[in-house]
């Protein structure tokens, strides 16, 4: 799923996470028992959602091993840390930005995104703080920002500001995808508890830089989930056609069967592109789950 040969630019198609407790008897019941998951993980993935450094920040060999469990082509995104996104909110850290970016360098050649959420508290009156947050940082550090503050996703004066703030400096506008997680009936604890967590925002489409990334959350169930990946599809292979890399990270309300929603999509993708076909994940092998498909 590295690089397709109708276009220019790669598809790197990932989860929130390179371990769970129940891929090594789903996903992986295959594959030969290891110890390193993440070296497993990056045979079926070539990218993966780096959520842990949004909470804590990793030791610099648990770096290293990291680096040195993916082969070349794979690519990390990893979240700038709480503290600078949250609770400073760009103002005053520029010491703990220099801390994360020095910890990560190690991994330069692999690191295809770093990633910026921002809380639904930060508005268009602090659009200021973050240009002058992306100047100050190194230039050749490919950057993406995801906001929740609902002016950001109203079409008007704010959205278009956000937008070209991000353009001037070449950041990527990270889409959040969460129409499938909120389709249908809530029958389950597990879903109730993720609709409260995810945000419920408009999907605005737009490559603002030069690595698109969405973030899609399905449901539990597959007829919802392909509704919603269909148009991406198209989406995807127009970026790739313009030369642009695609990030496309598959989340499901228990992210153990997140796997399933990125053949899911695989599927798709292969349906409509006969001669640029992505590689399946090992679970598309084993029967008992191709009713999933």
């Amino acid at each position: 799923m590295h690089k397709s040969a109708i276009s220019q630019g790669n598809i790197y198609i990932g989860l929130p996470m390179w371990q769970h407790s129940h891929w090594p008897s789903t996903w992986f019941a295959n594959s030969p028992k290891s110890d390193n998951a993440l070296s497993l993980y990056a045979k079926e993935c070539n990218t993966v959602e780096g959520n842990t450094t949004f909470y804590s920040l990793p030791h610099q060999d648990a770096v290293t091993r990291w680096c040195e469990s993916v082969p070349d082509n794979f690519r990390f995104t990893f979240k700038l840390h709480q503290n600078i996104s949250h609770v400073h909110q760009l103002q005053h850290c520029e010491d703990e930005v220099a801390q994360q970016l020095s910890l990560l360098q190690p991994m330069r050649e692999k690191l295809g995104v770093v990633m910026l959420q921002l809380p639904a508290s930060f508005g268009p009156d602090k659009l200021p703080l973050l240009e002058q947050f992306i100047a100050a940082l190194p230039s050749d550090l490919n950057i993406a920002v995801e906001v929740r503050h609902l002016a950001f996703f109203a079409k008007g004066a704010e959205e278009k500001a956000l937008n070209q703030v991000l353009m001037r400096h070449n950041c990527n506008r990270i889409i959040m995808d969460t129409r499938a997680l909120f389709t249908g009936p809530c029958n389950s604890d597990i879903l109730s508890e993720v609709r409260g967590k995810k945000p419920r925002v408009p999907v605005n489409v737009i490559a603002t830089g030069k690595t698109p990334i969405v973030r899609f959350v399905g449901n539990d169930e597959d007829a919802d989930n392909e509704a919603c990946l269909r148009p991406w599809v198209n989406k995807v292979q127009q970026w790739q056609r313009e030369g642009k890399d695609v990030y496309f990270f598959c989340h499901r309300p228990d992210n153990k069967d997140a796997p399933w929603l990125a053949q899911q999509f695989i599927d798709l993708y292969n349906a409509t592109s006969p001669a640029a076909q992505l590689p399946d994940l090992a679970l598309k092998a084993q029967p008992e789950q191709d009713s999933l498909f």
